[in-house]
């Protein structure tokens, strides 16, 4: 499902997402157009939640906002994916978290491993024992283990046009 930054959750939006619900559709998000002014990734996983009844489980922060927008956080990884505006997104380079986007990764980070642990058992024993330190597989095992469950819907996040964000969608997928 893809959703406008700016625009949120729309009518024809609403309308896929029940039919996707009729017939079990497992769902990934993909909030577009993080590069236009007024995009709100909050707002629109907020409105998911309140119009479409979903568990969305961000699985991404951006790094900059509106048109400074360049690049994203893998909450999974820790890693921050940074895209080169001269190949329109086609060259990325794969860094540390930035320190400023830290805190906020660690709480959204935290939100998902929580998310993954309501997903598996197992997680969970570990969690509840004070094991925070979850490796990258479980968690991503979990999240498909939920998507296909239809319990949770991860939402990534990008600008379509500029192509940032699309080959982490496609690996998502």
């Amino acid at each position: 499902a893809i959703f406008c930054a700016v625009g949120g959750v729309e009518p024809q939006s609403e309308t896929v997402w029940k039919q996707a619900d009729r017939y079990g559709i497992p769902r990934v998000a993909f909030i577009n157009k993080m590069d236009r002014t007024g995009a709100d990734h909050l707002r629109v996983t907020e409105m998911m939640k309140t119009r479409l009844f979903a568990h969305p489980v961000l699985m991404q922060i951006p790094i900059g906002r509106e048109d400074g927008f360049r690049g994203v956080v893998d909450l999974i990884s820790m890693k921050a994916v940074v895209f080169d505006e001269e190949s329109m997104g086609m060259n990325l380079e794969v860094t540390a978290c930035p320190d400023e986007l830290l805190q906020e990764a660690s709480a959204a980070r935290e939100l998902l491993v929580e998310s993954a642990c309501e997903l598996d058992d197992d997680l969970l024993a570990q969690y509840l024992e004070g094991d925070t330190d979850i490796s990258a597989d479980r968690i991503q095992r979990a999240i498909r283990k939920g998507t296909l469950d239809l319990k949770i819907t991860p939402v990534l996040l990008g600008a379509a046009f500029k192509n940032k964000g699309i080959q982490q969608l496609l690996d998502a997928v």
